[in-house]
């Protein structure tokens, strides 16, 4: 192999690809520290020495409507991209998630003889499974982070590799509650509750507002709880600051976190989590959670139209059943995302259950996460 000029393009859409690519990205650099990565990136990857050509922010939207809203901006730039690679031609690419602005790019990339790794299978498992037509033609080697997706790509002759999840390397299997509430300064005997809106700016504005009501009414029935509510740019934590003086809710003992979301849930007793990957990191630090999630209507109906199974949340996907409760779109009200988490948390054995079947799920998902990933990389180089 070449020690000098290795480049591979990458691109990651929103914040957990940003952190799944930034542990990969590392981990590849350990045994080829000369290789240099360019792309499509937030601060983790930047903070691995990636060269950012557009920021990651530009993806991070979901929904029918909301991507239509953005949609020749990301065309664009998913187009100089593809002009970026075809005359500068990385030894590779590798694409974490985002499979709609991504596939299209490795269709291109790999018709020109660019060798396509996805990173994260695209959910054809929950919906639109037509997609697998495609990625046959757009990916030359796909990881898979859970184990059940495997024998769909093996039977479409699809390359595919199931390397485990990096969360459960990188989380405890035994989070320390009382230590985390030290080092946060929290009482340890209150009631303590993690609200996470989501990352996208999207979710937040549509998730605000039901969280400081649903803060207001779990008040009245525990007036020492506390809440902590992690943010993951500035952009986000305004939208909430706003959605705070438009309730009238300033005085509320709510901490707004810039990031620490595995921080906040380590010290919450129970969490309110937007569906995403966030629910995974709430499973694997064995958390009673509530899975929530609004969009505009259109988009819904149009998602609904192409599920195949109930569930929503991923520790519900994943364990094949309703494990936490899941209250979506116009079944998200305050009222009933207070009642749904009081009651969970207020249930020991219900609470005893989950952490049983948390943790299994911990010790399946541990296989090696970015290590294995980084191998099958890495034989691409050869």
């Amino acid at each position: 192999m070449q020690q000098q000029n290795i480049v591979i393009g990458i691109v990651a859409g929103e914040a957990s690809g940003d952190m799944l690519a930034s542990q990969l990205m590392a981990e590849i650099k350990i045994s080829h520290p000369e290789i240099k990565f360019v792309g499509i990136g937030g601060p983790k990857m930047q903070s691995v020495g990636m060269e950012v050509l557009f920021p990651m922010e530009k993806l991070a939207v979901r929904g029918y409507v909301e991507v239509l809203r953005h949609y020749r901006e990301i065309v664009g730039i998913r187009r100089k991209l593809r002009d970026y690679f075809l005359s500068h031609r990385p030894r590779m690419f590798i694409a974490v998630d985002a499979p709609d602005f991504n596939l299209d790019l490795e269709l291109a990339l790999k018709n020109n003889g660019i060798p396509t790794i996805h990173y994260v299978s695209p959910s054809i498992w929950a919906w639109r499974a037509e997609r697998m037509a495609k990625i046959k033609r757009a990916v030359s080697h796909m990881l898979s982070v859970f184990p059940h997706e495997s024998r769909l790509y093996e039977a479409a002759g699809v390359r595919v590799d199931y390397v485990g999840h990096p969360l459960a390397e990188m989380l405890p299997e035994t989070p320390k509650r009382g230590e985390m509430r030290e080092i946060m300064r929290l009482p340890q005997h209150a009631r303590v509750f993690a609200f996470l809106p989501g990352s996208r700016q999207s979710e937040v504005k549509y998730l605000a507002r039901t969280y400081i009501e649903t803060a207001k009414l779990i008040l009245e029935k525990y007036p020492e709880a506390r809440f902590l509510v992690p943010l993951v740019s500035r952009e986000t934590r305004g939208i909430f600051e706003q959605a705070l003086y438009d309730c009238d809710a300033q005085q509320l003992p709510i901490t707004l976190l810039f990031g620490h979301a595995q921080d906040a849930m380590i010290a919450a007793d129970g969490v309110l989590v937007a569906s995403g990957t966030a629910t995974l990191e709430c499973a694997l630090l064995k958390r009673p959670m509530v899975i929530t999630y609004r969009m505009p209507a259109f988009s819904w109906w149009m998602i609904k139209r192409k599920r195949y199974q109930p569930y929503f949340g991923l520790p519900n996907i994943l364990c094949e059943r309703f494990v936490v409760p899941e209250l979506i779109q116009e079944d998200a009200t305050p009222e009933n995302l207070a009642q749904a988490l009081l009651n969970l948390m207020n249930t020991p054995d219900a609470v005893d259950d989950l952490t049983q079947t948390f943790t299994e799920l911990h010790q399946t998902l541990r296989q090696g996460g970015s290590k294995m990933a980084a191998a099958a990389v890495l034989s691409h180089l050869a």
